[in-house]
């Protein structure tokens, strides 16, 4: 049986590799997400390495064997789906359910999670958006469409769909000014030089720096305004040596 620190390593490695659409993730990166210093890190991955969970190759990153990476989704599966338990039966909030999924994850069952995903009706994604694996490991929910907010055009309408930054605060104040999972919202300013973004819901309008936007997944609506199509050709650019958000990331 994996430990609990086995479990937490191979869920972020495969959290970091969905976020960078590459099967090797590098030891400072994975450093970055579990918050620890990279000699720690590459003592870990030896570990996994000699378990048969990962392929750890110095200087170059590691990825996940077959073993590691169903154990790695089991975990995912029960965090996303514990997320959406405790949201959906006991009202707590989308900034409230991921520290309480953290130490709940190691301990249930898959029996038991199974029991949660029919009691649920096996839903696709988990309140921010995160697709949930089913039992099987394949992914329910397809984010391939999914853009930034911060690459959409002024005066697009957009549905947001998910939220990779999941920092309590952040949540709170996209909840507190409504927006929300599922929410329409219409781009109002994108500013490339001001780096900001100013978007529509309802009559409120919501203003995010360009690097938070980019944290906002959204889904494109087919039907373009007429100012929307106007401004088509001025689509801002990402700033040179910036990469954009991965629509697989997260968390």
């Amino acid at each position: 049986m994996a430990s609990l620190t086995v479990e937490n390593y191979l869920k972020a490695i495969l959290q970091q590799s969905q976020a960078n659409d590459s099967d090797s993730v590098t030891t400072g990166q994975l450093a970055a997400a579990v918050k620890v210093s990279p000699g720690t890190v590459t003592s870990m991955l030896k570990t996994l390495s000699d378990s048969g969970l990962a392929s750890y190759k110095p200087y170059e990153g590691v990825s996940l064997t077959k073993a590691g990476r169903t154990l790695a989704l089991r975990m995912l599966r029960r965090h996303r789906l514990l997320e959406t338990f405790l949201v959906r039966t006991l009202d707590l909030t989308w900034d409230q359910v991921h520290e309480e999924a953290e130490n709940m994850e190691h301990a249930v069952s898959d029996v038991l999670i199974d029991r949660i995903d029919a009691y649920l009706g096996h839903p696709v994604v988990d309140p921010h958006g995160d697709p949930i694996p089913a039992a099987d490991g394949l992914m329910r929910a397809d984010c391939a469409e999914l853009v930034p907010l911060s690459d959409c055009n002024l005066h697009e309408s957009v549905t947001v769909v998910r939220v990779i930054n999941q920092q309590p605060e952040f949540l709170r104040y996209l909840s507190e000014n409504g927006f929300k999972i599922g929410v329409t919202a219409i781009v109002e300013n994108n500013s490339v030089e001001a780096g900001i973004i100013t978007s529509r819901v309802g009559d409120r309008p919501v203003t995010l720096g360009r690097p938070a936007a980019a944290q906002v997944l959204v889904e494109r609506h087919s039907q373009s305004t007429p100012q929307m199509r106007k401004n088509s050709n001025t689509r801002p650019e990402v700033p040179n040596g910036k990469k954009r958000t991965s629509r697989n990331a997260k968390k």
